[in-house]
């Protein structure tokens, strides 16, 4: 018997992304009101055996989240602003819009509070236990800060708006309701397999990694921040997957309630015509697949 599969996907410009088992579909909303709605098939390397590897998939994860979620952005981006024709992005730019939005990660969310430990707060304190602590208290309020900041900027709230659209459409489909605006209206915005939600266990489980090398020297530390990150993304999606296919547990619920919460700052309640985009991209991926399916039983 086949494991079941979970669907998800992000919000794009005026739109939304689900990625299926094999292929994605991108709704996007054009100018003149109208769903765009294309699908891709995914390159093998985000639906092979390592993608199902405990601990390596998460690192695979978190590549695919960054490729294929650059490449959605730019191709809700070109039919948002009624580009005529989509140009195949260059590979090179591709890969160095990647890196550049990595790098501005690791800059901000680690190497960042790391300097302001060390020059600020380590000459006052002994311990370098207390000092990882005050560092990741400090990571972890960097990243509340930076979600609320950019919340603030009208064209984020709308991408924010269609992330709650994505996630009441993945709710209403894994509790069995029709694809129907009416019918997913009153679900969650929130989701335990939520980007939010896996940040926030990553900048969590950064503490405690950390925490097992003490304090070294400046450049150790700041190697350390960097070379890391693979491992603490694994641990974290292992993490985040054993947490929700264990959501209806009492202690489980109690644990990711924090990031849960957290998503409230990176979702908005959707309208009709947002909620439309996410049941366009989830009904194009089912139906490809399901399609693709029977055909394989036929030859």
């Amino acid at each position: 018997m086949a494991k079941p599969f979970y669907y998800g996907g992000q919000a794009v410009i005026e739109g939304v992304m689900m990625r299926g088992r094999d292929n994605l579909a991108i709704s996007v909303r054009g100018p003149d009101g109208k769903l765009n709605t294309t699908k891709k098939p995914l390159p093998g390397i985000y639906k092979g055996r390592l993608r199902e590897t405990p601990l390596v998939r998460g690192f695979i994860v978190l590549i695919e989240a960054l490729v294929l979620g650059t490449q959605a952005l730019l191709h809700s981006a070109q039919v948002a602003s009624a580009e005529e024709e989509e140009e195949k992005i260059p590979t090179g730019l591709l890969w160095g819009i990647v890196a550049a939005s990595l790098a501005f990660g690791v800059a901000l969310f680690f190497i960042a509070p790391l300097l302001v430990t060390r020059y600020l707060i380590d000459p006052y304190i002994g311990s370098a236990l207390v000092s990882n602590l005050v560092e990741g208290f400090i990571r972890i309020g960097i990243f509340i800060v930076y979600l609320k900041l950019i919340g603030l900027i009208p064209d984020i709230k709308r991408v924010f708006a269609y992330h709650g659209a994505e996630h009441k459409t993945v709710n209403a489909y894994e509790a069995g309701s029709p694809l129907e605006v009416d019918a997913i209206k009153n679900y969650s915005t929130a989701h335990t397999r939520c980007g939010t939600g896996f940040i926030f266990i990553v900048l969590i489980i950064a503490i405690f990694v950390f925490a097992l090398f003490g304090r070294p020297t400046l450049w150790l530390s700041i190697t350390s921040r960097i070379v890391l990150i693979p491992v603490i993304a694994a641990l974290s999606y292992e993490i985040m997957k054993f947490g929700a296919s264990h959501a209806k547990n009492a202690i489980i619920q109690i644990l990711l309630a924090p990031g849960l919460m957290l998503q409230a700052m990176t979702t908005r309640e959707p309208d009709d015509s947002q909620l439309e985009a996410a049941i366009s991209a989830l009904n194009e991926v089912i139906e490809t697949e399901n399609s693709e399916e029977a055909e394989e039983q036929l030859a």
